[in-house]
């Protein structure tokens, strides 16, 4: 019964008074999403922790990034890269009025993609690197973009890996599963006969 767009936690530290919306809150659900979201923090944190050899990696990168297009390591780079979660794809198989989940996908992307992908008439393939021409724009002469260009090439993938496959998530699979069904459940009842009715 809760709206599909109260449907979100954030942990940001910087955004303290929009942390899960008030219904959501109250909810076994919201709990445990605001649980999933703080392993997120943990794990994304880990990947970049430079002594470790994924982090070590992505800075190494970040430099030479720098030092190509810069001039200088000597740069300030943001290391607060706001990662999301958003529903990808689902495949359900319907069978005798039963409804299963086949196959579900969850996508991983840094804070401004997401934002990017929800304004369906501006820039979202510019905020994924790519022109009218699928040709790769010029880097940006910034040390974030350089850094946030790379999270999408190293670390992003390695979370979504986990987000879909690892145990540590296995619960927030569960949530998305329940929600593909709700949905599901949802439009099927408003086209059946008590649906009309109700």
């Amino acid at each position: 019964t809760i709206k599909e767009d109260d449907m979100w936690v954030n942990l940001s530290p910087y955004e303290k008074d929009r942390m899960i919306p008030e219904e959501l809150g109250q909810t076994e659900m919201g709990r445990d999403m605001l649980a999933q979201d703080y392993i997120l923090k943990q794990l994304t944190a880990s990947l970049i922790y430079p002594e470790k050899d994924l982090g070590k990696k992505f800075w190494d990168r970040v430099y030479a990034r720098a030092k190509q297009e810069l001039g200088t390591t000597d740069i300030p780079v943001d290391t607060f890269n706001k990662v999301w979660i958003v529903a990808d794809k689902a495949k359900v198989l319907e069978r005798n009025n039963t409804a299963y989940v086949v196959g579900s996908h969850l996508k991983v992307m840094l804070e401004q993609d997401y934002l990017a992908s929800q304004d369906a008439h501006s820039s979202s393939l510019i905020a994924h690197g790519k022109n009218s021409g699928d040709e790769p724009l010029a880097m940006s002469q910034e040390p974030n973009a350089i850094a946030q260009a790379i999270m999408r090439e190293v670390i992003l993938p390695r979370i979504e890996k986990e987000i879909n496959d690892g145990e540590n998530f296995a619960l927030l699979r569960q949530i998305y599963h329940s929600m593909i069904l709700a949905t599901w459940f949802k439009r099927n009842f408003k086209k059946s006969a008590l649906g009309k009715v109700y």
